[in-house]
């Protein structure tokens, strides 16, 4: 059976301990995804990491290898969530994954992220991917731009999409709860 894992980002200690804020799994377009893909008989989990808002990488670990990880899992990164996937897959060169997408991808280079990111990209990590894309909006942050470049230029064989007046693909930027482009691209061939 086909899977997913969805991961969120790091959303911010005032956001994330309001109340009227869903939880980060919950936000944004991470339900509608998730529900599109069960539509589509891809079994999806969206995990919701402990205190996001102060990412830890070993508890981002342990959070995300609770799930069963194939050739035929799907992984979407949002954020954090996508550089976290990044800093995964380099540091399990052995693993083989289905598609992965990182969404906004961040290296946590405008806020500080401790040892979050201390490690060395893997140059080859898209071949073991079934197509590993990266979404870009025209008008998020300059650190996501700044981020994205790095992983262009670190990774051998990513795609890339640039959309515009996306932000940083929140619903707040985007206006809407669903992501349609994104599901076109985990269901394309």
């Amino acid at each position: 059976m086909q899977s997913a894992i969805l991961l969120h980002g790091k959303p911010d200690k005032e956001e994330y301990y309001d109340p009227a804020v869903p939880s980060c799994s919950n936000h944004h377009w991470f339900p509608w995804l998730q529900k599109q893909l069960l539509v589509h008989g891809i079994h999806a989990q969206t995990p919701e990491v402990p205190d996001a808002w102060n990412p830890q990488y070993a508890l981002w670990q342990r959070e995300f290898e609770r799930f069963g990880i194939t050739p035929k899992t799907l992984l979407v990164g949002h954020s954090c969530g996508g550089g976290f996937l990044v800093r995964w897959l380099s540091e399990h060169p052995d693993v083989r994954v289905g598609k992965a997408v990182l969404v906004a991808p961040s290296l946590g280079i405008d806020w500080d992220a401790g040892d979050f990111f201390n490690f060395t990209i893997g140059p080859q990590l898209a071949a073991r991917t079934a197509g590993l894309v990266i979404f870009e909006s025209d008008d998020d942050r300059p650190a996501i731009h700044e981020a994205v470049k790095k992983l262009r230029a670190g990774i051998s064989g990513v795609r890339h999409r640039e959309f515009q007046g996306h932000g940083h693909f929140t619903l707040r930027s985007m206006g809407t709860t669903e992501f349609p482009e994104l599901l076109e691209e985990l269901l394309a061939p």
